[in-house]
C-alpha cells in the first residue's frame, strides 16, 4: 500500500499559529499527527510542537499499527509536555489536542484526545470520524443539541480531555475493520478547520480533487469563503492509499 500525503497549517485570522503537525514513513507503515494547542493556555504552540515530535519519534522507535502501540505514542506526548512544563514554570498550564493516525496495508487506527478529528472515506463517503472530548459533543450524545449545532456552541472551546494536565489525557481509540483499501482517505482536522468546512463538502471535494493536495486546496477555498474576522488557526492533513 502506498500513502500519498498533503498538509496544511495557516494562524488564519490570529497573529500566532498554535497549531502543529507532521507525519512519518517507518518501512512500510505511516504515522501522520496533528495538535492543535489551546489558545487558553500560555504556551500552545509550545505544547503542540512538543507533542508532534514526541510522537514522530517515539513511531521511529516502534511503527507497529496497534492502539497499543498508538496509546504509547500519546503516552509518550504527554509525558513530553509536562517535562516541559518542570522545566519551565511559566509553561505550566500548557495544553494541546492530539489526533494521531498510523496506517498500513494490513491495517489503520487512530487515537484522539479534544475536539482535533479524524474522518475516514471509502468510495467517497464517510465511514468513520471521531467524537469530540468537548461540552457541546456531551450535549448532542444526550440528545439536547443536534451534532451540527456544535461548530458553533458557545461553549465549544470547553475542552474535557488534552495533552498536558496531570491525569491521564483519556485518549479515544478507533480502526478500519480489516485492511484499509485503495482509494481510502483520512483527514485530520483542528476544530479551526471542520467548523467552517461541512462534512457533505468533504465528500464533494474529494470526489473533484485528483489528489490530496489538491483535495486540501479545494477545502481550504471554502474555508476562506466564510471565515470571519480572527477566526482560528486552521490546519489539516489529508492522506489517501493507493497501489
Amino acid at each position: 500500500m502506498q500513502f500519498e500525503t498533503a498538509t496544511l497549517s495557516s494562524a488564519g485570522g490570529r497573529e500566532n499559529n498554535q497549531d502543529c503537525c507532521g507525519h512519518l514513513l517507518n518501512g512500510g507503515s505511516g504515522c501522520w499527527v496533528l495538535c492543535d494547542g489551546l489558545g487558553g493556555h500560555r504556551g500552545g504552540e509550545i505544547a503542540s510542537k512538543t507533542a508532534v515530535d514526541a510522537v514522530l519519534e517515539s513511531f521511529r522507535s516502534n511503527a507497529a499499527v496497534t492502539p497499543e502501540a498508538l496509546e504509547a505514542h500519546v503516552d509518550r506526548a504527554q509525558r513530553a509536555v509536562v517535562e516541559k512544563q518542570v522545566v519551565d514554570p511559566e509553561l505550566t498550564g500548557m495544553r494541546t489536542t492530539i489526533v494521531l493516525l498510523a496506517a498500513s496495508g494490513a491495517a489503520a487506527c487512530w487515537i484522539h484526545a479534544g475536539d482535533s478529528r479524524l474522518y475516514w472515506f471509502r468510495a467517497g463517503k464517510i465511514l468513520g470520524q471521531t467524537l469530540d472530548h468537548s461540552v457541546p459533543q456531551r450535549l448532542a450524545d444526550a440528545g439536547e443539541i443536534r451534532p451540527d449545532q456544535i461548530r458553533f456552541h458557545e461553549d465549544r472551546a470547553r475542552l474535557l480531555r488534552s495533552l498536558g494536565a496531570k491525569q491521564d489525557p483519556g485518549a479515544a481509540a478507533g480502526a478500519v475493520p480489516g485492511a484499509p483499501q485503495p482509494g481510502d482517505a483520512f483527514l485530520l482536522a483542528s476544530d479551526g478547520f471542520w467548523e467552517w468546512v461541512l462534512e457533505a463538502e468533504m465528500e464533494t471535494t474529494l470526489a473533484c480533487a485528483k489528489h490530496p493536495k489538491q483535495w486540501l486546496e479545494l477545502m481550504e477555498s471554502q474555508l476562506k469563503q466564510r471565515a470571519t474576522a480572527e477566526f482560528d488557526n486552521y490546519s489539516a492533513v489529508a492522506v489517501r492509499c493507493s497501489v
